[in-house]
C-alpha cells in the first residue's frame, strides 16, 4: 500500500488510529516504512512524511496516558509496537524514541502549564520534540567539567554550553534539555528552540542513521524561564523517574527488531539454499527465546534484567545482520541493499546508551572470552 493510498485509508477510517500491536493499520504502516527505508540512508533527509503518517496513524499516542489525549497502550503492547516498527525502518524509530522520551518528562513532571503547551500538539503530531539528556548518563560524564552549565538567576535559568547527541535538533519545536549547576544538582527545562542563543549544528555524518540528523545543540548563556523548568534541580535529576536509565528495554526491544528484520532476510535465502538451513534455524530460536524474555519481563515478568537482554540483544542483532550479509554475498556489500544497511544499523547498539557492562560483554565476545 502506497503512502498516499495509505492516507486516504486513514482520512476515510471512521477511526484512524492504530489501536492495537496487531491492528492491520499498523502492518500496512510497516509495510510503508520498509519500503522507504532504504533512500533514507542513502540520501539522509529527515524522515518528515514518516513521522507524519505515524502522526496520522496515532502512533503517537500510544505512549501517552489517556486523561492527556493519549491511548495508553500497555509496556508489553508498546514493545511489540516498537518491535514491528525497528523491523521496518530502524531510523523512523530511533527518532521516535526521542519523540517519546520528551514527551515522558512531559507526562511525569508536576509543570502542568508546560504539559498544556507541548503535549496536544505532541499526541497530534503537529510538532516534534527531542531529548538532549545523554550527557548526563552515558555520554560525556568523563569530563572534568560539565558540557552543559545552568546559573540559577532571577525568573530562570541561564544556560552555556551544549548538549551534544540530539536527535532532530534543527526539526524540533522544544528540547528537553539536561543541564547542571555550580553546585552539582541537575535540572531538566523544556527548551522551545525559537530561544535567542539556542542553535543546532550540523548534525554529526554517522555510520548509520544519519537522517536522524543527530548531532550538537548550542546555548550560548540562553534564558530559559521558569515555567521551562520540568524536574529538579537534584543531585540526579534523571532518578526522578524510573526507568530512566541507559540501556533500558526500549533499546533492547529495538535491537531484537532489527534483528527480525535481518533474519527474514535469512530464512528467505534459505529457502533457495539448503546450506543456509542450520544457520537461520539456530538464529531463529536464539531469537525466539530473547523476543519471549523481552515481551515477559515488558509484561511484568521479570525472568532476566535489563543488563541481560541487553547483552544478549546486542550480541544476536550483531550477528544476524552479518549472517544476513554474508548470505546476500557480493551484492549485500553494494551500497543500497538492506544488509550491508541492517550490518551498519547493528552497531549503533554498541554506543547508543550502553551501560558499561554491556560494553564489556560485547568486547569479551569479540575477544572470544565469553563463557
Amino acid at each position: 500500500m502506497g503512502f498516499v493510498n495509505l492516507l486516504c485509508c486513514v482520512n476515510m477510517a471512521a477511526t484512524a488510529y492504530i489501536q492495537t500491536p496487531d491492528d492491520p493499520l499498523l502492518d500496512a504502516l510497516c509495510g510503508e516504512l520498509r519500503q522507504r527505508g532504504q533512500q533514507l540512508d542513502l540520501d539522509g533527509h529527515w524522515p518528515a512524511k514518516q513521522l507524519r503518517l505515524c502522526g496520522e496513524l496515532g502512533v503517537f499516542r500510544w505512549f501517552l496516558p489517556r486523561h492527556l489525549g493519549g491511548l495508553q497502550w500497555s509496556d508489553e503492547q508498546l514493545t511489540r509496537g516498537y518491535l514491528k516498527l525497528s523491523a521496518a525502518c530502524l531510523t523512523t524509530t530511533f527518532t521516535i524514541t526521542q519523540r517519546v522520551g520528551a514527551c515522558r518528562w512531559l507526562v511525569d513532571t508536576e509543570n502542568t502549564a508546560a504539559q498544556e503547551k507541548w503535549l496536544p500538539r505532541l499526541a497530534a503530531g503537529d510538532i516534534y520534540a527531542t531529548v538532549g539528556i545523554s550527557h548526563l548518563t552515558t555520554s560525556r560524564r568523563h569530563l572534568a567539567e560539565p558540557v552543559l552549565k545552568a546559573r540559577d538567576v532571577p525568573g530562570g535559568f541561564v544556560l552555556d554550553g551544549y548538549s551534544p547527541w540530539v536527535t532532530g535538533g534543527s526539526h524540533a519545536a522544544m528540547i528537553v534539555v539536561g543541564a547542571t549547576l555550580d553546585d552539582g544538582r541537575q535540572l531538566l527545562l523544556a527548551a522551545p528552540t525559537d530561544t535567542p542563543d539556542v542553535e543546532a549544528g550540523e548534525p554529526s555524518p554517522l555510520v548509520a542513521l544519519s537522517a536522524s540528523h543527530t548531532g550538537p545543540v548550542q546555548f550560548r548563556n540562553a534564558f530559559l524561564g521558569a515555567e521551562t523548568l520540568l524536574m529538579g534541580p537534584a543531585d540526579n535529576v534523571m532518578s526522578l523517574r524510573s526507568g530512566s536509565g541507559a540501556g533500558g528495554l526500549q533499546t533492547s526491544t529495538l535491537a531484537v527488531g532489527l534483528a527480525s528484520a535481518a533474519l527474514e532476510s535469512l530464512d528467505n535465502e534459505a529457502q533457495r539454499r539448503t546450506d543456509l538451513l542450520p544457520a537461520a534455524a539456530g538464529l531463529r530460536q536464539e531469537h525466539a527465546r530473547l523476543e519471549h524474555d523481552l515481551l515477559a519481563t515488558a509484561a511484568g515478568d521479570q525472568v532476566c534484567s535489563s543488563e541481560e537482554l541487553r547483552t544478549r540483544a546486542n550480541s544476536l542483532v550483531l550477528r544476524a545482520t552479518q549472517a544476513a550479509l554474508a548470505a546476500a554475498k557480493g551484492s549485500g556489500y553494494v551500497r543500497g541493499h538492506p544488509a550491508g544497511r541492517w550490518c551498519k544499523e547493528a552497531m549503533f547498539f554498541l554506543v547508543w546508551s550502553c551501560p558499561q557492562p554491556v560494553v564489556a560483554a560485547a568486547l569479551c565476545e569479540l575477544a572470544g572470552l565469553s563463557d
